[in-house]
């Protein structure tokens, strides 16, 4: 690990041979187009025409592969030097597909985009640092072809995905997105910032002792997390609702559940009560309202009539906490 981060036993750029600069160059294109294919893989169900565009970036990546191989087969011969980017220093890297999953479309299509982007800046700072006018000519060469991947991306994008289907495209993973991860987790918000404010303030008003209140809210609030993420995972697999993963649905409820309730438990870690109960109420406050912005932004609910919907369903269970506790 400490070689891989320190570049221990890899070699600086400017030891390579040409022959060498040129293996570097054939594996880089076998690996962007393996990268390409995994992304058209990933996106193929849910983004078939962006798929169609890495599709073919891949085999142009191929073809660029088979012109480098048939110039060193004619300037070195057959066998080509085993050299990959983590063998060189300073080369830039590029991550595997799982490491940008989810597929989201624009991450995806900016990771291309950079992807060729950084291997251009490097042929052409390569050319400048070299003194030997062939490798300058073949660093310029590689520049070149890295450039016209880039201009040949633009006309894939705008042949397979005019604005209309990028615009269906990005509509669609903001539906995921909201189903997935905004749905699930304004649902748990709701729910730990609005059921445990009658236990909680139940218990600070009956006992006015901060610790047992503390623990109250604690346990209430890790509770309905729990329950809530399983109900959420047993609720739904997603596959006919299009609502993605119930594993990731059923960790987003049940973690926003806990950290509502939990807003307004931590505060009677404040031995003073009235102290704790005034910072209690203020979080109740700030959890309220940002349930009704994040309803009017994700799920255009008017922002109004959501802060009254909210506001108000959270100002009776408090007033129904605090009724019960001095009864």
């Amino acid at each position: 690990m400490l070689s891989r981060v320190f570049g221990f036993g890899r070699r600086s750029f400017s030891s390579l041979s040409e022959q060498e600069i040129l293996a570097l160059a054939i594996s880089s294109e076998e690996d962007d187009a393996r990268i390409y294919r995994a992304y058209a893989d990933g996106l193929r169900d849910d983004f078939p025409h962006s798929a169609d565009i890495f599709e073919a970036m891949a085999k142009e990546e191929d073809g660029h592969r088979e012109a480098l191989i048939e110039l060193h087969r004619a300037r070195f011969g057959e066998r080509i030097p085993l050299i990959r980017r983590e063998h060189v220093r300073g080369y830039y890297q590029r991550k595997p597909d799982w490491l940008v999953r989810p597929l989201g479309i624009d991450a995806v299509r900016g990771q291309a985009e950079e992807m060729e982007r950084q291997a251009r800046l490097f042929y052409i700072e390569a050319a400048r640092r070299s003194e030997d006018a062939s490798t300058r000519k073949l660093l310029g060469n590689l520049a070149a072809a890295e450039q016209g991947h880039e201009t040949r991306a633009m006309q894939l994008e705008r042949e397979h995905t005019p604005a209309a289907v990028r615009d269906e495209e990005r509509d669609m993973e903001r539906r995921r997105f909201i189903l997935t991860y905004v749905q699930p987790g304004l649902a748990g918000l709701m729910d730990g910032s609005v059921s445990t404010l009658a236990p909680i303030f139940a218990a600070a008003f009956a006992t006015h002792d901060t610790w047992q209140t503390f623990l109250v809210g604690l346990a209430a609030s890790i509770g309905a997390g729990i329950s809530m993420g399983f109900t959420e995972v047993a609720s739904d697999d997603g596959k006919l609702s299009g609502r993605g993963s119930p594993i990731k649905r059923g960790l987003t409820t049940g973690i926003m559940t806990a950290l509502g309730g939990l807003g307004h438990a931590l505060p009677y870690l404040i031995p003073h009560f009235w102290t704790a109960t005034g910072v209690a109420a203020v979080v109740v406050f700030i959890e309220l309202w940002a349930i009704a912005f994040v309803q009017n932004r994700y799920m255009e609910t008017p922002f109004w009539r959501a802060a009254l919907q909210v506001v108000l369903g959270g100002a009776l269970v408090f007033a129904a906490g605090v009724l019960i506790g001095n009864a």
